[in-house]
């Protein structure tokens, strides 16, 4: 098991009459890609500015390599941050700008353009060096702000939504970069997001947060695959939320009755018998002539690479489906009769 590069053990940060975290701990791996993710207001950014000592906690401890950082300013602190905006120095070359931080560790002029020229060859802008900030395009600037960041070699970096203000094209690709960088760098990072999809797409380990408390940590697959509550299974991707009956439990498995009478035997978690909430994802469910669920096609919708299915049961209740766009696919047309059965393992019963 790796070391934790930062131990956050029942952090509590209050504003006032407001609690903003609510006893919060996790551990992050060193050499790790973790992302804190969730909705704005979740608490998120504000464990992220804890972290880097631009707000102090109220009740709890933040542990850096097993240190106590609580009493060091954020300067002396072996983290850095990258903001969404990236605050380059328009004044300042990009190299001076990747420099900068190295120039007030007292580092000699020699060696810290020497740092700064390995930073800007790590990010695939050395051929940039010379030129300021207004020229280059957000991208380019987002990697100038990564560089400077990485040039003082912090133990951790934090990063607050970074890639926001930038085009969803342009934000594809940073997450391959921002990914590789991490793996060739051997730095931990913590990363901030609201967004699913980047989340998804680079982390090693995924906190899914909501109103200042942790929901479920976990792989991408696991969050995605095994969300343990209604919150996260909405949250992270798309899904079905069906209200289903649990009957026998035994041996960690649960027997299940959906609204149209089928029965499923799905893994328990902690839940006791009586109705609760069933996940079931939407390209989990599919076309199949001898489906045991009857629907009628309401709408179809073309997404590219996918095609959704919005139908509706015979009993008045509702699924999506999703279908892969391929060539040689069968796609019904609105108002069509088909036949639906679920994937082995498709459902996954959800805690209140």
């Amino acid at each position: 098991m790796k070391q934790a590069a930062v131990r956050i053990c029942n952090a509590v940060k209050r504003y006032g009459t407001v609690t903003a975290l609510h006893g919060v701990s996790l551990d992050i791996a060193d050499n790790s890609f973790f992302t804190l993710l969730g909705p704005s207001g979740c608490g998120k950014t504000t464990l992220l500015r804890m972290i880097a000592g631009f707000e102090m906690a109220t009740e709890g401890e933040i542990l850096l390599f097993g240190r106590d950082i609580a009493a060091l300013e954020p300067n002396l602190r072996p983290v850095n941050t990258v903001f969404q905006n990236y605050a380059l120095f328009p004044h300042m070359s990009v190299l001076d700008n990747v420099a900068f931080g190295l120039k007030m560790k007292g580092v000699e002029p020699a060696a810290r353009r020497d740092r700064a020229g390995r930073m800007l060859e790590l990010v695939h802008l050395s051929s940039f060096a010379d030129r300021r900030p207004s020229q280059l395009s957000g991208g380019q600037q987002q990697r100038v702000a990564l560089a400077r960041a990485l040039a003082p070699e912090p133990k951790v970096l934090l990063l607050d939504e970074p890639l926001s203000a930038l085009d969803l094209k342009l934000r594809q690709a940073m997450r391959v970069e921002l990914k590789q960088l991490q793996e060739e760098t051997g730095i931990t990072f913590l990363f901030v997001t609201h967004d699913q999809d980047e989340a998804l797409t680079m982390s090693d380990q995924i906190a899914v947060m909501s109103q200042g408390r942790v929901q479920q940590v976990g792989t991408a697959r696991e969050i995605y695959e095994s969300p343990v509550n209604r919150f996260v299974a909405e949250f992270i991707g798309e899904t079905n939320i069906i209200e289903a009956q649990v009957t026998a439990v035994m041996g960690g498995k649960a027997d299940v009755t959906l609204p149209w009478g089928q029965k499923l035997a799905c893994a328990l978690g902690n839940i006791r018998p009586g109705r609760h909430a069933l996940s079931i994802r939407p390209e989990r469910v599919v076309l199949a002539p001898d489906g045991e669920l009857s629907a009628t096609v309401e709408r179809v919708v073309y997404l590219g690479s996918d095609l959704q299915l919005l139908v509706r049961l015979k009993d008045g209740g509702n699924l999506t489906v999703r279908l892969q766009n391929a060539a040689r696919a069968t796609v019904p047309d609105a108002g069509a009769i088909i036949r639906l059965k679920l994937e082995e393992g498709a459902a996954r019963l959800l805690a209140d």
